[in-house]
């Protein structure tokens, strides 16, 4: 059902750019505040119909210093990339008012006009719903989205078309898209009508009415942005702890046989990952001194370092902690080859940031779902995803740790830091717990490998990995 349209009239234009900018400065001022957020403007419409006029105005009456404007062309939809992994560096951050002029919307009503077998009702809604879905996922981290569609009738659109300039006429025949097509703009128009039921319709035939209705929505919009929320909706069932990580396994190989099985296998693992089609994310977590590290370089070892990308992740850094708490990922795997290996991932949300108070309850428990959506979103765009989880003993760590700090070449890898994490091991188990109940999906299930012998963990992160390849 749609939403009632707020309406507005013309203004005193000093008056309202004094009001927009006041509010730009308290948002912009938020963002070292507990309930700093930031805007996100998605805007779409008919050609002609004022939008690149409306938003210039906009950055007339507003501080242009602090309005960024990203506009590009619409680009088909890709079946090897997310919709939305093309702006994810565009997401602005908490105090930031970001205008798209040109978005996944536009993308999506090229590629359903453009591509020569048009987008069926489903596979269009099934675009519609993942956007939204994702928009919600903004939402709740502090990114609030303002979606404006500048509509325009068909006899206004042709007599505009009559009054450009003749230099300006094959610009406007927009990425195939004739606007002289009377029956691509209807096509258009109910294609938009599929998702627009929750966006703000601006009229495009009065100019300066057109202008102030777009800046005044915006002003309504940061002057009644809603507060975070804080209150947990449901009463927490703690998952029970897999046997496995309580008790790992003793027993292990010998190291001739482990030799033999790891030349052939770490072959076998190059192969398979350089010649497979789709992009590949190998993801590690797990215990501190689990043998991340070891396994990596046995992964990488018949690799050429220009196949792949290794993100050892840490804490957040100020500006990432500004955004989405996904936007580090997004930002790396836009910015890593065919294959990404992960040493600590977007799991540290309900792992370490829940148990170190990182995360408020409400963040750490929404997150199964934001986790679980953008994983889908990866492997529906041709991108294999590993998940491995290393576990050892308590008591093997304790000798793994003792071995660290009297080794020279390892000293780096113990801090005080991880003999008091020690005292939270059993948090650690019940936060994992939770995690493999909440997100072992079919798409991206968990690969658990709980020894306490360095060799056989090696030998089942490779197995695991063939696995998930379906190349074992």
């Amino acid at each position: 059902m749609s939403k009632q349209q707020p309406t507005f009239e013309l203004r005193d234009e000093d008056e309202l750019s004094l009001e927009l900018i006041e509010a730009q400065y308290a948002l912009k001022n938020s963002r070292d505040k507990k309930n700093a957020k930031s805007v996100l403007v998605l805007v779409s419409g008919i050609e002609l119909a004022g939008k690149g006029e409306a938003v210039k105005q906009l950055r007339e009456w507003l501080d242009p210093r602090y309005l960024r404007v990203k506009a590009d062309a619409p680009q088909l939809l890709s079946n090897n990339q997310a919709f939305w992994q093309s702006y994810t560096r565009f997401i602005p951050a908490e105090g930031q008012i970001v205008v798209m002029f040109g978005n996944w919307y536009s993308d999506l009503l090229t590629t359903a006009m453009h591509v020569s077998k048009p987008l069926d009702e489903n596979l269009f809604d099934g675009y519609v719903e993942q956007m939204r879905a994702f928009e919600h996922d903004l939402q709740n981290n502090h990114v609030h989205i303002v979606k404006v569609w500048f509509d325009l009738s068909w006899k206004s659109l042709q007599k505009r078309l009559d009054q450009i300039d003749a230099s300006e006429q094959q610009w406007h025949k927009l990425h195939g898209l004739d606007w002289r097509n009377k029956k691509q703009y209807d096509t258009l128009q109910s294609l938009s009508q599929r998702f627009t039921d929750d966006w703000f319709i601006v009229d495009g035939e009065d100019e300066k009415l057109r202008d102030q209705c777009f800046a005044q929505y915006l002003l309504q919009t940061l002057q009644e942005l809603p507060e975070h929320q804080t209150k947990v909706t449901q009463k927490w069932q703690q998952a029970a702890i897999p046997k496995a990580l309580l008790e790992p396994e003793k027993a292990g190989l010998e190291k001739q046989d482990y030799k033999e099985e790891l030349s052939k296998l770490t072959k076998k693992v190059a192969d398979r990952l350089r010649y497979d089609e789709r992009k590949v994310v190998i993801a590690f977590e797990g215990m501190d001194a689990a043998g991340k590290g070891g396994a990596i370089k046995r992964i990488v070892k018949k690799l050429d370092p220009r196949e792949y990308e290794i993100h050892t992740i840490a804490a957040p850094e100020r500006y990432e902690l500004r955004r989405p708490y996904l936007w580090r990922f997004w930002s790396k795997l836009n910015d890593s080859g065919k294959i990404a290996i992960f040493d600590r991932t977007w799991y540290g949300r309900v792992l370490v940031e829940r148990i170190e108070g990182f995360a408020s309850t409400v963040e750490w428990q929404r997150a199964y779902s934001e986790i679980n959506r953008f994983e889908e979103n990866l492997v529906d765009s041709q991108t294999v995803i590993v998940k491995i989880w290393l576990a050892i003993s308590k008591d093997e760590q304790a000798l793994r740790f003792k071995a660290r700090e009297q080794t020279p070449h390892k000293r780096f890898k113990i801090t005080e830091e991880d003999w008091r994490n020690r005292d939270k091991w059993d948090d650690y188990l019940k936060a994992a717990a939770d995690m493999f109940k909440r997100t072992d999906t079919d798409y991206a299930p968990w690969y658990v490998i709980a020894t306490d012998d360095k060799y056989l963990a090696r030998i089942e992160v490779l197995k695991a990995i063939l696995k998930q390849l379906k190349a074992d």
